[in-house]
């Protein structure tokens, strides 16, 4: 089975004639906006093909409930699973259970802790997330420079979910920019975990504004948090011409923050390309055909330069 990054477009990944499939999917929570635009990829491309179906499930953050959505999906005899995991460090237990069942298995968007020892019938479809924060903290590092901050900046860090592989890994994106001689005048304040949510953020950032302690930008691990920092910045009748914010997805709710001034970066990611990919996987998988284990769709840096190319994705 083949393993390599590929850094295409979804119509050139796989194309699949697909016999009738049952799919299975479990999203780790509907209540999220970049998550809503993958699972409503996932519908519609299921819906434009002819002897398709999928049942698509909420696993309400809960690594049991999701567990025991598969079992149930394995159990009602489905083609193949797709899974957006609630937590990347628990997914060698759904790997075993599908696997011991024989029925093909896609993680889509968030990387499973063991993508390095899937069985043959399993894959991997999301983003590279070395890109995403790298991407994201760089832009912030050129802006501070431009606005003359190179002797010296403050930032705080607004992470995810502390289980989930994408914030530690924008997380060390975010560190490793600033370990580089371009951009280690900034300095980060404090670090901490908002769990993806806009309102946790807004409390954590309202947190940190009480402290009184000067500073000159906000790392966000998604949009989300992004936003909710604003909210409260705004709310404490902050500059937001003078703070550099940024985030990472790219949502419309990001996108309208942009075009209002509030938020400096974002990072485009394809969650519809996503969804359609792992859909794609999952049915090639359920015909026997092979699969590339590491299917990577390339994040893109968005800025108010480039914002015009974005507003009708995601």
């Amino acid at each position: 089975m083949k393993t390599k990054l590929l850094a295409t477009a979804t119509a050139m990944m796989l194309s699949t004639t697909a016999m009738a499939e049952n799919i299975g999917v479990s999203m780790a929570l509907f209540d999220d906006n970049f998550l809503t635009v993958l699972r409503n990829g996932i519908q519609e491309m299921a819906d434009g093909m002819d002897g398709v179906d999928v049942q698509i499930e909420d696993a309400q953050n809960d690594v049991a409930r999701q567990l025991d959505q598969i079992n149930n999906f394995v159990a009602s005899g489905v083609d193949a699973i797709i899974v957006n995991p609630v937590d990347t460090s628990a997914t060698q237990a759904m790997t075993d259970a599908a696997a011991a069942a024989g029925v093909p298995l896609v993680y889509v968007n968030r990387q499973p802790i063991n993508v390095d020892t899937l069985p043959d019938n399993q894959a991997f479809v999301a983003s590279n997330e070395i890109e995403s924060g790298t991407l994201e903290s760089f832009e912030i590092c050129k802006i501070l420079r431009s606005q003359g901050k190179g002797g010296g900046a403050k930032a705080y860090l607004m992470m995810g979910e502390l289980s989930n592989q994408a914030a530690v890994q924008r997380t060390k994106d975010v560190d490793d920019v600033l370990g580089m001689d371009m951009c280690n005048f900034i300095e980060i304040i404090d670090r901490q975990t908002a769990n993806w949510s806009r309102e946790q953020a807004n409390s954590l950032m309202t947190n940190w504004l009480s402290s009184g302690e000067e500073f000159d930008a906000v790392f966000a691990n998604n949009d989300e948090m992004a936003i909710g920092a604003i909210q409260a910045m705004k709310s404490a009748g902050l500059d937001m011409d003078v703070i550099v914010v940024g985030g990472v997805d790219a949502t419309q709710d990001a996108l309208a923050a942009m075009q209002a001034g509030d938020l400096d970066v974002t990072v485009f990611q394809n969650a519809a390309g996503q969804g359609s990919g792992a859909l794609n996987a999952a049915i090639a998988l359920a015909n026997g055909e092979d699969v590339d284990q590491k299917v990577y769709i390339p994040f893109e840096l968005v800025t108010p330069a480039n914002i015009n190319n974005y507003l009708s994705k995601n």
